[in-house]
């Protein structure tokens, strides 16, 4: 038996090898890079912002008087339930105003759980909307870990069915304020036309590099209004 041979079979693991046992500690790492962020990030948002925070409520209250934040039961990571904070755009009496809806409306609401033109909405909820700016309270989300910064989009039950056999994969990590789709069309994509291969895509290509740009990416939509509704 030669040097060679011994030295590979006793005290040299095969390349293969080694490139598995490091994919969970790269996963691990990344992991906890992107918590440690997540946590630090979202906590001086939350500081910084805060003035805004106050300047938001007040503007949403006068415009429809009542609750400040709504509050919205979505699937987390691993089928859990949590509730996402935003700042109310709709009227108080939306659900009734839902009621009334007609077939037609309600079946385009279903079909991508969005609605063109929603007649819920209050003019500054079109503005904090197309701007974002509703979404701001969740950085508090974010800060107790329900969210990421950047993940799919957190979905309600209903549209779980949209993925089929690719449900479970989708609660397998955590939803984000941003993702791959939100970043690259917003509205402008649905369900029928890339919204859940994009979600997907995120989700097997999950790292450092790929989540900063789609930070960058989702700052430069958001500037823009591509996608906005």
């Amino acid at each position: 038996m030669s040097q060679e041979y011994m030295g590979t079979a006793v005290g040299v693991k095969e390349p293969s090898r080694i490139r598995a046992a490091e994919k969970p500690l790269r996963r691990y790492a990344y992991m906890f890079l992107k918590r440690v962020f997540d946590i630090a990030v979202s906590f001086c948002g939350i500081v910084v912002l805060s003035p805004i925070f106050i300047l938001l409520a007040l503007i949403v209250y006068f415009s429809d008087p009542g609750p400040v934040f709504y509050r919205h039961e979505r699937v987390g990571k691993g089928q859990k339930k949590i509730r996402i904070w935003k700042f109310r755009s709709m009227y108080i009496n939306s659900e009734e105003i839902f009621e009334n809806f007609t077939k037609e409306q309600k079946e385009e609401y279903y079909a991508d759980f969005k609605l063109e033109n929603d007649p819920r909405i209050t003019r500054i909820g079109n503005f904090l909307r197309r701007s974002s700016l509703d979404e701001l309270p969740q950085l508090w989300n974010i800060f107790c870990g329900d969210l990421s910064f950047v993940g799919p989009r957190p979905i309600v039950e209903e549209e779980l069915e949209k993925y089929g056999a690719d449900a479970n994969k989708l609660l397998s990590v955590k939803p984000g304020l941003t993702g791959y789709w939100q970043a690259n069309g917003r509205n402008l994509v649905n369900y029928d036309n890339g919204r859940k291969e994009m979600e997907l895509y995120y989700i097997e290509n999950q790292s450092v590099g790929l989540d900063t740009k789609i930070l960058f990416q989702t700052v430069g939509a958001v500037l823009g209004g591509k996608g906005a509704q």
